[in-house]
């Protein structure tokens, strides 16, 4: 599975492409940063990063695309650049019908590091080491983009399992209440059931166009 992390922003917008292999092995596929202008209008700076957005999903074809959560701070006026520029890579996962997930910086850091509240240094520390690259990513937008992207694959492994295991332990929670009460696992086991009682009491034998039928 290949996942694009973005870590949005107007002035800096980190992007990284990381793919899945065996277990919980991952690679680094691309990694950069999409700067614009602060002297450009806001329109302008957001059609550049859509511009570099699209051009990154046409080159690299992820299978979904992870975005930062945008959470409120104290800088409201910095926290509007980031909102609007966090609504770019959601469109364009839209516009391609492909699967989006947002992320806390809280989930990311716990999932790349173990601690939720590490700091950046941290973060890009860990990334260089799960990706086995040579340097680290730069600036910390670019390692954050990439840590969002393992953050998503190793969660979605992580919430597949979980939902597998339940599912499992649901199905044989029923089978094990089916087993102590004697009562049939499925409808075959009923019809043969309610073949052999009939039997047992000597009643007649159904049809076979009967039995078809009431399993229909």
């Amino acid at each position: 599975m290949r996942v694009l992390g973005v870590d949005p922003g107007l002035t800096r917008c980190g992007l990284g492409v990381v793919e899945s292999g065996p277990g919980r092995t991952v690679r680094m596929v691309a990694v950069g940063v999409v700067r614009t202008p602060v002297a450009d209008d806001p329109q302008e700076r957001l059609l550049t990063l859509q511009t570099e957005i699209d051009a990154w999903l046409a080159e690299h074809r992820p299978d979904a695309v992870a975005v930062e959560r945008v959470f409120a701070k104290a800088n409201i006026k910095g926290i509007m650049g980031t909102a609007q520029a966090s609504a770019v890579p959601m469109l364009a996962a839209a516009r391609l019908g492909l699967p989006l997930a947002l992320h806390t910086p809280t989930e990311v850091k716990a999932a790349v590091t173990g601690n939720g509240r590490a700091d950046k240094a941290q973060v890009t520390a860990m990334i260089t080491r799960i990706l086995g690259l040579e340097s680290a990513p730069r600036p910390a937008d670019a390692a954050d983009a990439l840590a969002l992207a393992v953050c998503h694959l190793w969660r979605g492994q992580s919430d597949a399992r979980l939902q597998d295991a339940v599912r499992g332990n649901a199905l044989r929670r029923a089978s094990e209440a089916a087993g102590r009460a004697g009562a049939p696992r499925n409808r075959l086991e009923e019809l043969h059931a309610a073949h052999a009682s009939r039997g047992a009491a000597g009643a007649p034998r159904p049809q076979i166009a009967a039995v078809r039928r009431s399993a229909q």
